[in-house]
């Protein structure tokens, strides 16, 4: 019987969650599972298809049920789409679940997501539609999360070491030295881990300009979902 997922991600659209669950997922050693890609999957077309075809509600109810079965089935690494916090329902299943917020500032989303960008919600107006989006979601991430890891210039890998800092209770993983990035929700800005993560014992090595990098940074060693 499943026990839940390990972690579960959540945050905005651009905020890295698959590169960073997937490179979470190898670092634990487990399976990582996408609700975006089990609807595509399911439904044989892309997200921005049903959007077009069947519009927002019906996509939220495939998201809502999408994310039912990965919480109860899966027991790796598991990201949401970015507005699964939206239905309540979803948010009263991830009560109690290891829920890290991906969080990042419009100037990256621009970088990461780009302005020309196919994503549905995003059509016309990039930077002030993703601003509106934000205003609208922020509450509910931090509602559902047990740890927020702001990515703004920081790799894939340094998120990925942060969320490993704040879930201590993950298997495999040592103890590492605080002030990784993560920050707990309710935490004033400037409380410990909200700095950039220093490379710490058990992290990953990695050849540089090989580590995942987010879409659209300049910073070398820095991709996305």
């Amino acid at each position: 019987m499943s026990t839940g997922p390990l972690i579960v991600l959540v945050g905005p659209m651009g905020s890295g969650k698959s590169t960073v669950g997937r490179l979470l997922a190898e670092r634990l050693g487990v399976a990582y599972r996408d609700t975006d890609a089990d609807i595509v999957a399911a439904q044989g077309r892309e997200i921005s298809d049903i959007f077009v075809d069947e519009g927002e509600e019906y996509f939220r109810a495939l998201e809502r049920e999408a994310v039912r079965e990965a919480v109860a089935q899966h027991t790796g690494v598991l990201a949401l789409g970015g507005g699964a916090v939206l239905d309540a329902g979803t948010r009263a299943l991830l009560a109690g679940q290891p829920v890290a917020y991906l969080s990042m500032g419009v100037d990256e989303a621009v970088r990461r997501v780009g302005l020309g960008t196919a994503r549905p919600l995003l059509a016309v107006n990039p930077r002030r539609q993703w601003r509106e989006l934000m205003e609208a979601r922020s509450a509910l991430y931090t509602e559902v999360a047990r740890v927020i890891v702001a990515t703004d210039d920081k790799t894939p890998g340094e998120v990925a070491a942060a969320i490993l800092d704040a879930l201590p209770h993950l298997p495999g993983v040592a103890p590492r030295t605080p002030g990784s990035g993560a920050q707990r929700p309710g935490d004033a800005p400037g409380t410990p881990g909200s700095g950039a993560h220093a490379p710490a014992a058990g992290d990953v090595a990695r050849t540089p300009g090989k580590e995942p990098q987010f879409p659209g940074s300049t910073t070398p060693g820095k991709e996305d979902k």
